[in-house]
């Protein structure tokens, strides 16, 4: 099994005692892979596929479109270092999630915003957060958040040398991009 090329743990590990576990789409993996592995309290990142309905999915076929699913980061986190209020706030404010099934340039259903839930409490601090953030980009002139919160579902990873890209290619493409809104998290951080 290949290891993290910046944690240097295994890719595809469980999640050990005390950390839990988040899976965000946010666009062209690359670019929020790297957002989410830099901060403090983040265990592993692993970019991959999910949400579809073919299983173990190659790149090129999600990149077509024809199985349903999304780019996304699967987040191992440390809960007592970092929230998942702190990793929603991360979310709403690094991507546009009003686009529908594109980010920018990046355009189809596997660039769409999606959030995928393991538990109630993660599904109540992402619908609560939905909410406020859809109600402050009205109020900045933004269009309805497009965003999905559905089940945790299978995650299938990529390829390895689609795993930490943008620390391997440093000049390497990410079209990570907010709106400019910032989103009001009522727990960012857990102390």
């Amino acid at each position: 099994m290949t290891d993290h090329a910046i944690f240097h743990r295994p890719l595809g590990a469980a999640v050990p005692p005390g950390h839990d576990q988040a899976i965000f789409g946010m666009g062209c993996y690359w670019g929020v892979e790297r957002l989410f592995w830099q901060q403090n309290g983040v265990w592993l990142t692993e970019v991959g596929f999910a949400g579809g309905t073919v299983q173990n999915p190659t790149y090129d076929q999600v990149k077509r479109g024809d199985t349903g699913h999304a780019e996304v980061v699967r987040i191992i986190y440390d809960s007592s270092l970092i929230s998942y209020d702190h990793l929603l706030q991360l979310f709403w404010e690094n991507h546009d999630p009003t686009q529908g099934n594109r980010q920018g340039n990046d355009i189809g259903s596997q660039y769409r915003s999606l959030i995928m839930v393991f538990n109630d409490s993660q599904r109540a601090a992402a619908e609560a957060s939905r909410t406020d953030y859809g109600n402050r980009l009205a109020v900045n002139g933004h269009g309805a958040i497009t965003t999905e919160i559905i089940e945790a579902a299978p995650f299938w990873p990529a390829h390895e040398a689609h795993q930490q890209y943008l620390h391997k290619n440093p000049d390497g493409y990410c079209g990570l991009k907010g709106t400019g809104v910032e989103a009001s998290i009522p727990n960012p951080d857990p102390t």
